[in-house]
């Protein structure tokens, strides 16, 4: 089943298992937005649990992979400036430099293969950028046996539980790590920052 199907199908579920548990996180991940206004990138906006959430003096543009989440993320839009775009998060449909912050919540353990959201993700954002990261990862060396046993099978359904962010960082060495905290699940989840030079 491809992820395009997936997504589709768990769209009316969606909010139901990740709204409560995430929202707090994702606010305190959206507070590292800048101040002054901008272009910003949500990857795989989802349903759109982080629009109500985002500073109002931002241009933002949301991308998924499937319509259907898209309609549901149009559910939410309040007082903000928002344009949604389907497309891949892996293949962005953007111009380089196109975009002065990029946010990733909950998609680099999503997408089959994160190295190439995360290149992406580096090669639309202006030097200058920041880049929002919310998502699991396992650390280095971690043995998380459950979750690497469990990976083949959840990832084919909606997400995979073996990416490393440290990983991540060789595809894309024009971005700089500035900060990064444990977040839900006893540092499973993390919010991450880092700027594009």
């Amino acid at each position: 089943m491809s992820l395009k199907h997936t997504y589709t199908l768990i769209a009316p579920f969606y909010d139901a298992m990740l709204a409560r548990a995430t929202r707090a996180a994702r606010q305190r991940s959206l507070a590292a937005l800048p101040t002054d206004p901008g272009r910003v990138l949500l990857a795989g906006v989802g349903t759109g649990l982080d629009l109500p959430h985002l500073p109002a003096q931002h241009h933002y543009i949301g991308l998924d992979l499937t319509h259907a989440m898209l309609r549901r993320a149009l559910s939410r839009v309040g007082p903000v400036d928002f344009a949604p775009v389907q497309g891949d998060a892996q293949r962005l449909p953007f111009a380089d430099g196109a975009f002065d912050h990029a946010v990733l919540h909950l998609i680099l353990a999503v997408v089959p293969h994160p190295a190439a959201c995360f290149a992406e993700i580096a090669r639309i954002v202006k030097p200058g950028g920041s880049v929002l990261v919310f998502d699991k990862f396992l650390r280095r060396g971690q043995p998380a046996l459950l979750r690497r046993l469990a990976n083949p099978l959840v990832r084919r359904v909606a997400t995979r539980l073996d990416v490393v962010f440290e990983d991540l960082l060789p595809a894309a060495p024009q971005l700089a790590l500035e900060h990064d905290q444990p977040a839900l699940a006893g540092g499973w989840f993390r919010m991450i920052r880092l700027r594009r030079y």
